[in-house]
């Protein structure tokens, strides 16, 4: 009886120090994704869902909507987005709060909303624990949501400033994507940031192919552009740099450059990386819906990077997926479509409204006719004057087209631009953001606003920790569930 009790407590004492080293010692991340939509909240989600349903099941008799990468993860929540200025926020702020755990002004980076103090950055906690830290970004890689992760500035608008932190602190081990929007600044007397770059000992890397087959043993440190940069120093709209492809060229897609990043960041001690779909806020505030669908599927196929990564370090690796702030107000539903939407109506544009706006610039230099205009519309939109089809211009829309048409013939100083084209166009090229609107509402969707929103955004998370983004939540405390992943704890104030 002795032996028996003896053993019973030997037993229990091994259960108990076994309970207590599995509380000292909890899982961690070795290898954490961070996946910012720009201005992607639950409307672009859903849209993109449709769109691609309907574009996989083109016989299927109710409607049936696609997962993306993301939206089977484990795990859900909800975020609210807010900052110390707005409801509407901007990004600065949101991604200041993401990577801080504080709320700042709209416009300010990692400073409080006095200017003066800065925020430490959970990069910048990675870096210190022996993580390699890496930033990826479809817009140029000094705009805010990316400098909230590496960055310091009391306005969002110092690009220079930005852009020289990055190569100058020792936060990044990477930086790829876009390119710099003042990479020498405003003073003359300022160096070229790629001059401070080469000082600091970063390795530049260009080109599709270079970019494709990067390996760590490359550079200390590492910067590289997809090399076919448009407006703005990004990557190319996804629905151009498909039709790129299609037409033979060769343009990266973020999906590439996230696996290209991936490649270079991977070692022994892991890595910290955020990655951003920035376009789809662009395009949202645009209100160019097709684009918008195109940059969430392009996004999403950079997460399903990090997925199949995580199949092969399934114990090592936390994958989370937000926005920053919805953009745009999208809405599924319009009044003259009723109960119904016509997703199919929206495959027939071929072009970002950026390239759109240069074919506007051709009409308006060759002073074409608005017939002339009418059949590129047909050509990219799919808009037509063509009786019997779900397409066709009613009397309304043409004329809508025409007095769009007639402001964007002019040049730009002779413009009109009051409160009614303010509502109608947003600043963009008329004709081509009415193009937008028509096509958005045969299809059932519309935007309320070519700005921010202050609508909750949802969150998924897949793998280690991952439980932990289940719930609802403010944005600031991302930055403390991605600090727990990670074993990490922020220093006390």
């Amino acid at each position: 009886m002795k032996k028996i009790t003896a053993l019973l407590l030997a037993l229990m004492m091994g259960l108990t120090l076994t309970a207590f080293a599995s509380e000292e010692a909890p899982q961690t991340a070795k290898y954490v994704f961070f996946f910012i939509g720009d201005g992607m909240g639950s409307p672009q989600v859903t849209a993109t869902r449709y769109f691609l349903g309907t574009a996989n099941n083109p016989d299927a008799q109710y409607p049936t909507p696609s997962d993306l990468s993301f939206t089977t993860f484990e795990n859900t929540g909800l975020m609210t987005t807010y900052d110390s200025s707005s409801f509407c926020p901007d990004s600065a702020s949101t991604a200041s709060s993401m990577a801080s755990g504080e709320k700042t002004l709209s416009g300010v980076i990692n400073y409080d909303v006095n200017k003066e103090n800065p925020f430490k950055l959970v990069s910048e906690y990675a870096k210190e624990a022996g993580k390699k830290v890496g930033v990826v970004s479809t817009v140029s890689v000094d705009h805010a949501t990316p400098a909230a992760f590496y960055a310091k500035s009391q306005s969002r608008n110092s690009y220079y400033d930005i852009a020289v932190q990055a190569f100058e602190t020792e936060t990044l081990d990477l930086l790829a994507g876009g390119g710099f929007k003042q990479p020498k600044g405003k003073e003359k007397d300022k160096k070229d940031v790629m001059e401070i770059a080469a000082e600091n000992e970063w390795t530049v890397i260009e080109g599709a192919d270079a970019i494709r087959n990067l390996k760590p043993e490359d550079g200390k440190r590492v910067y590289f552009n997809t090399g076919d940069l448009v407006g703005g120093a990004a990557m190319q709209y996804e629905v151009d740099r498909q039709r790129i492809e299609k037409d033979g060229g060769d343009s990266l897609s973020l999906a590439e450059v996230t696996k290209s990043a991936i490649n270079y960041l991977d070692n022994e001690n892991g890595f910290f990386m955020m990655v951003e779909g920035g376009k789809i806020d662009w395009a949202c505030h645009a209100n160019d819906a097709v684009t918008t669908l195109y940059e969430t599927i392009g996004f999403a196929d950079a997460v399903q990077v990090a997925v199949d990564f995580a199949k092969e370090n399934p114990e090592d690796t936390l994958i989370v997926v937000t926005g920053d702030h919805e953009t745009g107000g999208l809405a599924i539903g319009f009044a003259t479509t009723a109960y119904d939407t016509h997703f199919d109506y929206l495959f027939t544009q071929n072009i970002s409204y950026e390239d759109f706006d240069k074919e506007v610039g051709k009409l308006r230099e060759e002073g074409k006719s608005f017939e002339e205009a009418l059949e590129l519309i047909q050509k990219c939109y799919g808009l037509t004057t063509e009786e019997g089809s779900g397409l066709t211009l009613t009397a309304d829309e043409v004329d809508r087209l025409e007095n769009a048409y007639l402001q964007s013939m002019l040049p730009y100083k002779q413009r009109v631009i009051g409160a009614e084209e303010a509502f109608l166009y947003g600043g963009y090229e008329p004709l081509t953001v009415t193009c937008s609107h028509v096509l958005n509402n045969k299809a059932g969707l519309a935007y309320t606003s070519y700005a921010h929103t202050g609508l909750q955004l949802p969150v998924y998370a897949q793998g280690v920790c991952s439980e932990d983004f289940v719930g609802s939540y403010d944005n600031t405390d991302i930055f403390f569930k991605l600090m727990s992943a990670m074993g990490l704890t922020p220093e006390s104030k």
